[in-house]
Formats: structure tokens, C-alpha cells, sequence
């Protein structure tokens, strides 16, 4: 049997599976087979060393992991291996508890709440203490908590601690969760690792117990765990010494939530007679695609020294292509996927497009919809089924055509403004006996001395706003009325005080949105360009909601599983594709902008940009664009930093290895940043010596304050070495440039930084 399971593995593997008395550290570089370890330490464990399967404990993070775990060793060696500790870290805790809670005076049949409960919970804390749930928005409160938990701060610490006002605030609301939680015998998902903790150090019996049970400890994902998780392995393990950690601190990603690097790369301080075992050998990617990834992080000075290999031979160089915005970046990627699954005979599934920040994903849905390329977002709704961006929707539905009662209600109520379900019901009842839309009920309400003084507050209010909104129709633009919803409805506002990384998201999506209306009023005003007589323009909120009606027809995709994944680098961590897209390659947007000064964060992104290299099975593109619109703003930025930190000799520019691949060259010109003064045979042979150039201006002048001046006017009419003549229709500033927005018949709207336009006016 031992043969058996040691056959199938390389040398490393077979060194970690057999280490089985003392710590263990085995940094499991990405693809190297980790799993296959854990289950085959495991099953030899039971089958070899006769340990009993219940005095082994296995600890991974996700439900999923578990169960691959728990069917892999059943495999291997059979029923046995039920009788093993395979869970969650949540799980393993609640289990615990179970048996020993009662020594902190919980009763054994403890709930356990969900995260509804828990806001309740706060709202009560707020009511009773008579602060503010706009000031402390409970999601924010909850977030503070949950932070300290993991840390192990207790309610009295965490007020001991306190410096300043609001932290003390949140250490009050605090102290009184933490009553309503003891007094209704409950525990949140953070309480079961700590009081967990709690119970192992004020219990050395309860300690010993645990300890004898678990005499075989294995975590997976070691780098991911938190100071909580970490002192409850500790524990645990203090007796037997018998801990085997798997992970890899390359793929450390989640800083944000609490994961603490450090647990791993200071696992032999902890453990000073552990024995380490590297794996090397990646069974996922080609070797060009590991070089990559192994030269990006080796810039990183905070990790253990490894080294990737495969025997899978090189495999493709990797594609560079140079977009000159969002736009043409989506339809390259669109291209890309469509060449490919007919030349090479490739599935959608086959292909993953990574960026950054949900909000890119926006261009590259749109190009897909337009085209009935079918997609899925993982880890994160499509752009325009997002809450945020289908409420300020509704509510452009509703300054439109006020008898649109379904967007009414969704809207009525959002931000919060003392309509519930009691007042809605109210304006409900009058629009019934009138035979009349919502909109009219919600008037009659308002005036009638039969409704609450409170509920009628709540009503006047809301149809002040909108009578407000709906009087800018027809004088302001789609992105002037979208900029009013945000600003006098207040969403803006709620979602900073919520301070949280979901918050966060949600505004990054509603500033997105912003992009997509001014791109709409581009092309307005190019259609009155073309069509004076016919009307229309960037003030028609109709043809707006219309365009985007259609775009999000569900009847256009094909939602079976034969569909491109779009999603961030964090969601793709554990995943791999034949084909993968890195987007968005550039400054400021990967790496994020406030990680550029500030060392732990870059060498986050820069585990980041690992994690996504590290996806590609067989070929990676990595794409940016010279000017970005996202946020509502146009960018010009370089490219990465991680671009320049891959080898030249790996790097090949995607439209020359297009031609190539079609056997003729001169289809289409070279997608690179323009004025860059680098011909198109140079950029086929050295991308990286022309991404090194991207930064520099041509064709500006400098005003006397040092600021670029605008060499452009709305009206010009210009000649582009690309695009032919056209017609500007904005100038806009983006950072320290102009930003041109030409018109071109036939070319569509483009959008330009000056410094690099490569266009003359006529």
C-alpha cells in the first residue's frame, strides 16, 4: 500500500508525505500539487503509521476544500478516512465548542447567527445607546468588530485602547453586542474561533484534551489565516509538536481581511527544528509562463526564496497588446477569444479575463453582450445587475416616466429616508381607489390629514427630491442628472460613512457609471455631427435607458457552462484556464494607486500579479491601455510596473503574433502607444523595450504654471494616421494632460491623450 501511494508523486512530494514526527513547512508554489500532498500524508499516516484516523485533524478555509479532502483520502484508503477532523476552521471550532462552552457560562445549544441577525443586533446596540445609525452605519460597526475579534480583542481591551472618539463610540456598541449575544446564549461566526481560544488558555484540562485528540495537525492555505486562526494551531499543536502547515507566501492576497504573512514566513521561529519542503514543480503552466511569474516576485524582499519549473517545455511567448483605451482593449480581448476558439479549436470555458477592480469589467461585458459572446462573472454580479448601479437606474426610470411604479419602489426608500413597508403600503391604498400609478398615491398621501405625521414627512421629502430631478430634464445631460441622483439623494454619503471594502466596491461601480453615460453623450453628439436634423443628444434620458435595456437583455447571453470567466485576480486565486487575459496593466490602476508609496502594499500587488500569471495553463496576454476612462474620469497612465519586471525574451507583441499565426502580416497595424517614435517592426521585436518609452509626450506645450496647454477645441477638425479625419466634439483635462475626444464617421468616438495623439488638425 505504501508503494502504491508514494508512486504516482515526485521526490518533494514523497519528502512531505513521509515526514509525518515533528513540525512540518511546505511552501507549495502555485500548481505544485498540494492537495495531492495532504491527502496522501493523510491516507499514509493511517495506512503506514497506523495512526488512528480521529487523532488527525486537517484545516482548510472553504466548505469546498474540505470535502475535495475528505473524498480524496475515502479514495485512497476508504472508510477509514471518515473518521478523521476534516474542516473548516469555523466548522472545527463550533465542534469544540459543542462539547466545552459551558465553562464560559454559554449553554451547549448556543446559536450561531448569520449576518441579517447580526445587523439587528447592532441596530438594537444604536437605538439603545441613542447614536446615530447615519454617523455609525451598522455595517461599518460590525466591520470594527469582526477586525478586533480576529485580533482576540475582547469588549474591555478594545475599550481600553481606544484614542480617539469614534473608536470609543464603537467600543461602547460593542459592549453592548456582546451582551445581547451572552444574554440570547448566540455567537457570530468570529466568536466561535475566539471564545474557542478563549476556552484553550483558561483551561489547561479542556487544553490537554484537544491536544491528545489531535496529535497530527495539517492547515492548508497557511498564509491566509489570521492572528486568531493562527494562536488556535498553535495551541492545539503545543503538545505534540506533530504541525504540518501548506502554504504558499507568493499567494498571500488578503491582507485586507485580516491574513497576516507573517504566520508563514515565521513559521521556523515558531518551530526552530521544522523541517521545510519546497515544491517546485508546477503541473499547470508552460515554463515561459513561469518564468514570468518567478521574475515578477522575486522582487518582493518579504518571501521564502522558490522557483517554479514545469516539464511542460516553454509553450507561447507571452502576448503584450497596447490599447489605446477601454474600448479597444474589451474588442482586442473579444478578437483574441474569437481567433482563437477557431484556429485552435478552443471552448469559451478555456478563456478567463482577470482584472484588478470589479469596475473594468464594465467595457469588457458590453463588447460581449454586443457580439453574443457568453460570459459569467465569478466572485461578483454583472456591472448592470449591481444593486448600486440598478437603483440610480431606476431612478432615471422614474424622472423619465414617473407612472413607472416598479422602479418607484425600488427607489422610494433608497437611501433610507423613514419609508417602510407600513408608509409604502399607505401610498399604495390611495393609488388603488384612484385607478392611478404609485407616483400619484405617494402625492395623495402626502396630502391627506389621514396619513402619520411621520410617514408624511418621509413622503413630502421624496417627492421634493424628485420633482427636483424631473425638473432638469431636457436642460441637463445623462451624466448631469446621474451626478444630482448621487449628490442630493445622499447615496454617495451612506455608503463613505459605511467605510467598508464592499462600500468601497459600490462607489468605485457608481463612478464607473459615470464612464458609460459620457461615452453615450460622445456618441449623441457624433450622431448630431452626422445627422443634424434628427434630433436626439446627451441630454435624452429615453434613448440612454434604452441602450442599456438592450445591452442587458438576458436573452442574449447563453448562460450554459460553456462561457469566458470574468473576474478579479482575488476571486481567481485556486483557479486555472488554458487562456487568461490580465487587463488593465497599468499605473495606478495594477498596481493600485495608493500602493505606490507605501512597500507592504506594493509587494501585495505585486503577490497579486503573481496570482494571476500563475492561472495561465497554456497562454497569457497582458494587456493596457494609454488612456483609461473609469470612474468617470480619463486616465493616462503608463504601463505597470509588473510589465517591465517580466523578460524581455519571454514578451511578444499580440498583433504580430497574430499575423503570424494567420500567415500574413500588414492586416492590422500594431496596437501601441502612439508617439512613441518606435516603428512597428520595433515593437514587434522588443514590447518591452516600447513599454519602457510609454510616459513620454510629443506634440504639447507647456503653459507658463508648468500645466500642458490644450492645442485642441471642440469643432476642430483633425486628420489621425489611423482612424482618417474626424471631428473633435470635447476636450477634457485627465491628470496633467488634455484628454481629446475625437469623433471619426465610420471609426466611432475615440478618446486621446494629447501628449500622445497621433493626429494633425486640417
Amino acid at each position: 500500500m505504501g508503494a502504491d501511494l508514494l508512486s504516482e508523486l515526485n521526490k518533494p512530494q514523497r519528502e512531505a508525505v513521509v515526514y509525518v514526527d515533528g513540525p512540518l513547512l511546505i511552501l507549495a508554489g502555485a500548481g505544485s500539487g498540494k492537495t495531492r500532498v495532504l491527502t496522501h500524508r493523510a491516507a499514509y499516516l493511517i495506512s503506514e503509521k497506523n495512526v488512528p484516523p480521529y487523532n488527525i485533524l486537517a484545516v482548510t478555509f472553504t466548505n469546498k476544500a474540505a470535502d475535495e479532502m475528505k473524498s480524496r483520502v475515502r479514495e485512497l484508503i476508504g472508510p477509514r478516512a471518515d473518521l478523521m477532523w476534516i474542516s473548516t476552521f469555523h466548522s472545527l471550532c463550533a465542534r469544540m465548542l459543542r462539547e466545552d462552552i459551558a465553562v464560559l457560562g454559554y449553554r451547549r445549544s448556543f446559536t450561531i447567527l448569520d449576518e441579517s441577525d447580526q445587523t439587528t443586533a447592532i441596530k438594537k446596540c444604536l437605538e439603545d445607546l441613542n447614536i446615530s445609525g447615519d454617523m455609525f452605519k451598522p455595517k461599518s460597526v460590525l466591520s470594527a468588530i469582526s477586525s478586533a475579534k480576529n485580533e482576540l480583542t475582547g469588549p474591555e481591551e478594545y475599550m481600553a485602547g481606544a484614542r480617539d472618539p469614534r473608536t470609543r463610540t464603537i467600543a461602547q456598541i460593542y459592549e453592548a453586542y456582546q451582551r445581547i449575544l451572552v444574554r440570547g446564549n448566540a455567537l457570530d461566526f468570529d466568536d466561535l474561533i475566539m471564545l474557542a481560544v478563549r476556552v484553550l488558555r483558561e483551561h489547561s484540562g479542556i487544553c490537554r484534551k484537544w491536544q491528545d485528540r489531535f496529535r497530527y495537525l495539517m492547515v492548508d492555505e497557511y498564509q491566509d489565516t489570521n492572528h486568531a486562526q493562527y494562536v488556535l494551531v498553535k495551541l492545539l499543536a503545543s503538545r505534540s509538536k506533530n504541525i504540518c502547515v501548506v502554504g504558499d507566501d507568493d499567494q498571500s492576497i488578503y491582507e485586507w481581511r485580516g491574513a497576516d504573512i507573517r504566520n508563514i514566513l515565521d513559521f521556523e521561529r515558531d518551530y526552530p527544528d521544522a523541517h521545510v519542503v519546497k515544491l517546485e514543480q508546477n503541473y499547470r503552466s508552460t515554463q515561459n509562463i513561469l518564468d514570468a511569474a518567478n521574475r515578477v516576485i522575486a522582487r518582493n524582499r518579504g518571501r521564502k526564496e522558490k522557483s517554479l519549473w514545469t516539464s511542460r517545455g516553454p509553450g507561447s511567448m507571452i502576448a503584450v497588446y497596447s490599447a489605446e483605451n477601454e474600448r479597444d482593449e474589451a474588442r482586442f480581448v473579444a478578437d483574441e477569444i474569437q481567433r482563437l476558439t477557431s484556429a485552435e479549436g478552443r471552448t469559451y470555458r478555456d478563456f478567463a479575463v482577470l482584472y484588478r477592480v470589479n469596475a473594468q469589467s464594465r467595457a469588457i461585458e458590453e463588447v460581449f453582450l454586443n457580439r453574443g459572446m457568453p460570459y459569467k462573472i465569478v466572485g461578483g454580479l454583472k456591472f448592470y445587475e449591481r444593486r448600486e448601479i440598478k437603483d440610480v437606474l431606476a431612478y432615471l426610470r422614474v424622472i423619465e416616466n414617473p407612472e413607472d411604479s416598479l422602479a418607484l419602489e425600488r427607489i422610494i426608500n433608497v437611501p433610507r429616508r423613514g419609508i417602510g413597508d407600513a408608509t409604502l403600503g399607505i401610498a399604495r391604498r390611495f393609488a388603488e381607489e384612484a385607478g392611478a400609478p404609485l407616483y400619484r398615491g405617494v402625492e395623495l398621501a402626502a396630502k391627506s390629514p389621514d396619513t402619520p405625521n411621520r410617514a408624511k414627512n418621509g413622503l413630502i421629502q421624496f417627492l421634493e427630491l424628485m420633482q427636483g430631478l424631473v425638473s432638469e430634464k431636457g436642460k441637463a445631460t445623462v451624466s448631469q442628472l446621474v451626478g444630482m441622483v448621487l449628490e442630493n439623494t445622499g447615496y454617495i454619503r451612506e455608503l463613505e460613512r459605511e467605510q467598508t471594502l464592499e462600500a468601497e466596491g459600490r462607489i468605485e461601480n457608481l463612478r464607473e457609471l459615470l464612464t458609460v453615460t459620457q461615452e453615450f453623450e460622445a456618441r449623441q453628439i457624433q450622431s448630431l455631427v452626422d445627422n443634424p436634423g434628427e434630433g436626439g443628444g446627451p441630454m435624452n434620458i429615453g434613448a440612454f435607458l434604452e441602450e442599456v435595456s438592450l445591452l442587458t437583455d438576458l436573452d442574449r447571453a447563453d448562460l450554459s457552462d460553456d462561457s469566458i470567466t470574468l473576474m478579479t485576480m482575488h476571486a481567481a486565486k485556486g483557479l486555472e484556464f488554458p487562456v487568461v487575459f490580465i487587463a488593465g496593466m497599468e499605473e495606478n490602476v495594477f498596481p493600485l494607486a495608493r500602493s505606490a508609496h507605501d512597500e507592504r502594499s506594493l509587494e501585495e500587488e505585486r503577490r497579486l500579479c503573481y496570482v494571476g500569471i500563475t492561472r495561465a495553463k497554456d497562454r497569457l496576454y497582458l494587456v493596457h491601455a494609454v488612456t483609461r476612462m473609469i470612474y468617470g474620469s480619463t486616465m493616462a497612465n503608463p504601463p505597470s510596473r509588473f510589465l517591465s519586471e517580466v523578460p524581455e525574451d519571454l514578451l511578444v507583441d499580440a498583433m504580430h503574433e497574430r499575423r503570424t499565426a494567420w500567415g500574413r502580416l500588414g492586416s492590422r497595424t500594431p496596437a501601441v502607444a502612439p508617439g512613441i517614435g518606435a516603428s512597428a517592426a520595433a515593437v514587434e521585436r522588443r514590447p518591452q523595450a516600447v513599454l519602457k518609452q510609454v510616459g513620454g509626450r510629443a506634440g504639447r506645450t507647456e503653459s507658463h504654471t508648468g500645466q500642458v496647454s490644450a492645442d485642441y477645441s471642440a469643432g476642430d477638425h483633425v486628420r489621425h494616421a489611423k482612424f482618417g479625419e474626424g471631428t473633435v466634439v470635447a476636450v477634457t483635462r485627465g491628470g496633467n494632460d488634455w484628454i481629446i475626444t475625437v469623433a471619426f464617421p465610420g471609426g466611432g468616438i475615440k478618446h486621446f491623450a494629447q501628449g500622445f495623439a497621433p493626429m494633425e488638425k486640417i
